[in-house]
């Protein structure tokens, strides 16, 4: 069975779930795990739980709703986290968020671009965070991103908006929300969109997929998500599996096994 790769694992989070345990059986199973961080004070506590197991990575980045944390000094603790550990591999979870408090609207944007511009110079990735923000947040991308491969994780859109993303050379994250019975947006996607630009993953502890919803997510679980997208493809897990750890190596130019 080919290595699967998480691609955004919340797994430094869990509270009901010992996280030696859950970062043991990812390894028992075969997946790598990605970890992004949140705020400016997040990215030393990623940067240190990524070092304490072979197969975990991470991203450094401010979370839109954490912008108000961001100061001229993070971008500097950022590139030299980036310069001395090379397991953090892209920048994120960046974005933006008009869900919960619009207040701030034009921070969120401020801070956006400073990431996708400080990743552009990094030559680094990006993990972005898209809620109820589609086109700015494509808009946004589209004139200041010049050279960083760009993740929209935890893809929320409609088919249409994903193949408009992927004009862009986007890629498109799926999670445990394409196993929910109504997510019928999220299986259109998932049996639509070019295997070229699918990657998995479970925002654990978060969004937790079928048979396991009402308990916490674990980052061992994103084989359910690829288990559910190959039914809706009407293919195999394995083809699943080999396609998106393709993408991911291909993104973050590594090659764990």
């Amino acid at each position: 069975m080919t290595y699967i790769v998480n691609t955004h694992s919340h797994a430094n989070m869990l509270k009901t779930t010992n996280i030696d345990e859950a970062i043991i059986s990812t390894q028992e199973e075969d997946i790598i795990t990605i970890v992004p961080s949140s705020s400016a004070q997040d990215i030393f506590e990623v940067d240190k739980f990524i070092q304490k197991y072979d197969n975990l990575y991470g991203y450094v980045g401010v979370f839109p709703e954490e912008v108000k944390t961001f100061t001229d000094k993070t971008l500097n603790d950022m590139e030299n986290l980036i310069k001395s550990n090379p397991k953090i591999i892209g920048i994120g979870e960046i974005g933006l968020d008009y869900y919960w408090d619009k207040s701030f609207k034009e921070l969120q944007k401020e801070i956006f671009i400073k990431q996708i511009e400080f990743a552009n110079q990094m030559n680094l990735p990006l993990n972005i965070h898209s809620r109820e923000a589609h086109l700015d947040t494509l808009e946004i991308l589209k004139k200041y991103n010049k050279n960083s491969t760009a993740i929209l994780h935890c893809f929320s859109g409609s088919l249409e908006f994903a193949k408009e993303c992927i004009k862009e050379g986007i890629y498109i994250a799926l999670g445990g929300v394409v196993t929910f019975k109504n997510a019928l947006k999220a299986k259109e996607v998932a049996a639509n969109i070019p295997l070229e630009y699918l990657l998995l993953e479970t925002d654990d502890p978060y969004l937790t997929p079928v048979p396991f919803r009402g308990k916490e997510n674990q980052p061992v679980y994103v084989k359910y998500v690829a288990q559910e997208i190959a039914r809706l493809r009407n293919t195999t897990d394995e083809t699943i599996a080999k396609a998106t750890t393709a993408n991911a190596e291909r993104i973050f130019k590594f090659n764990a096994k």
